[in-house]
């Protein structure tokens, strides 16, 4: 069992080098070059797969249908809809990854609350991490909602009015049936009403750690779990009606009754390699030397099943939509697969690779679970991975035949990868990394699972 002795002090400070910052900021250089060379690429023809081919197929499955063409009639014909210009290209892309990091920085706030719930002790002494992730959702939030004022139309079938006007040439009965909840007020109300729940609910809970490092007690930390609680049920409702909001009603007619839980499924496993990943680089620059192979283990542990558990509910999801094969749903998985020409069939299995059979493979053995090269491995599998699903969630919907796969969308990704990981560094520099007056600090310390 480990020893108070072996650990050298509780007492470190991070410190955000001027060098670490330079890196993030040349690494956002290099996504805007990235985003620049995209651009470029898709204004002059080359930045995404051929519309006109898809065009055609459309037009001739629509005019001669045959047996063997009667299923992609649907999908064909919507790829002729769906021909896009740079400019919602470039807002799909902003939804797309402010989407991923928004969960992945609330993910922090639902870490913390769940481990006070259950007052966990083997977590204290690295608190810290997942506490300063929800510190990026105002850049987040607001990047949201400057793209649905000024891209919405583009991302969002529903905000078309012509779709409500009864007797109209654009009508739709299905979508003018859902705008009670679908409508433009009521769903700038819920984005914004989303992220001040968020993020107001963890200034609190970080403002009671901070506080509780300097007068100790218990005090704090009964309002901790108090508050931690409130938060896990906000976010037991938020968490299903946001992935309803930002993702689903992409595909405007398509519902599934799982979408919730599988978006915060997503959500959650990739908070937890961010954490983990964290947890070991700072690891490697000497940091967290209180963090232990039983931390680590554990954390390992956390991705492996969640892995799992995500998994599970894509295929129950896949599972319950094939069998049941009623067109209104299979639709979905039909776009995906060989719609827009078989675009998204590489990026819908190569998600399932990353996601799945990846960490699967590399974290089953217990050993690797402490091993920090196979962590950082795994880590960056579920990371890349689950931008990937969100890729395909909302791509398809949202740009169609237009969709690409090429600088401009990893330009996106690095330059938000960066400036979360810049927010991050700057949370942790204002407070002792270990949480000095913890009152599970000391089990946290002698954590052992061996």
């Amino acid at each position: 069992m480990a020893s108070a002795h072996s650990i050298p002090s509780i007492e470190e400070r991070f410190e955000f080098t001027s060098g670490a910052k330079r890196n993030l900021i040349i690494g956002g250089a290099v996504g805007v070059a990235l985003i620049a060379l995209g651009a470029y690429l898709a204004a002059s023809g080359g930045g995404h797969h051929e519309v006109a081919h898809g065009a055609e197929h459309a037009a001739s499955a629509i005019a001669h249908p045959t047996p063997e063409n009667a299923s992609k009639v649907h999908v064909t014909a919507e790829a002729s809809h769906h021909v896009k210009g740079l400019g919602a290209r470039i807002w799909a892309n902003l939804w797309v990854n402010a989407v991923y990091f928004t969960g992945i920085s609330v993910i922090g706030m639902f870490f913390i609350s769940y481990n006070y719930l259950a007052q966990a002790g083997w977590s204290a002494v690295f608190k810290r991490i997942p506490e300063a992730l929800p510190a990026f959702l105002p850049f987040t939030g607001i990047i949201m909602l400057i793209t649905f004022f000024m891209g919405g139309h583009d991302l969002f079938h529903w905000t078309d009015s012509s779709l409500y006007e009864v007797g109209g040439p654009h009508y739709d009965p299905i979508i003018a049936g859902k705008q009670g909840f679908l409508n433009t007020p009521f769903f700038v109300i819920r984005l914004v009403l989303y992220f001040v729940l968020w993020y107001g609910m963890w200034r609190v809970i970080r403002n009671y750690s901070l506080q509780e490092d300097e007068i100790g007690g218990t005090e704090l930390y009964d309002k901790s779990i108090r508050l931690g609680t409130a938060f896990l049920v906000v976010f037991g409702v938020t968490s299903s009606t946001s992935a309803w909001d930002f993702v689903m009603s992409i595909d405007t007619h398509w519902f599934s009754t799982m979408f919730g839980w599988y978006t915060l499924a997503s959500w959650h496993v990739a908070g937890l390699a961010v954490i983990t990943l964290t947890i070991v680089m700072l690891r490697e620059r000497g940091y967290l030397r209180a963090v232990n192979s039983s931390h680590l283990r554990d954390l390992g542990k956390f991705v492996f099943a969640f892995s799992i558990f995500w998994t599970y509910v894509w295929f129950a999801q896949f599972l319950l939509i094939y069998y049941a094969n009623m067109p209104e749903e299979t639709i979905y998985y039909i776009e995906r697969f060989r719609g827009y020409e078989g675009f998204f069939k590489a990026p819908f299995f190569i998600t399932l690779i990353l996601n799945f059979f990846l960490p699967f493979l590399i974290l089953m053995t217990r050993d690797a679970k402490a091993t920090h090269s196979i962590l950082k491995v795994a880590c960056w599998c579920v990371i890349i991975g689950h931008y990937m699903d969100f890729y395909t969630n909302i791509m398809p919907g949202t740009m169609g035949s237009s969709a690409g796969f090429g600088p401009l969308e990893w330009g996106f990704f690095v330059v938000f990868l960066c400036a979360f990981g810049y927010s991050v560094a700057s949370q942790l520099e204002k407070a002792n990394l270990i949480p000095r007056h913890h009152p599970m600090l000391e089990e946290s310390l002698h954590h052992d699972i061996a």
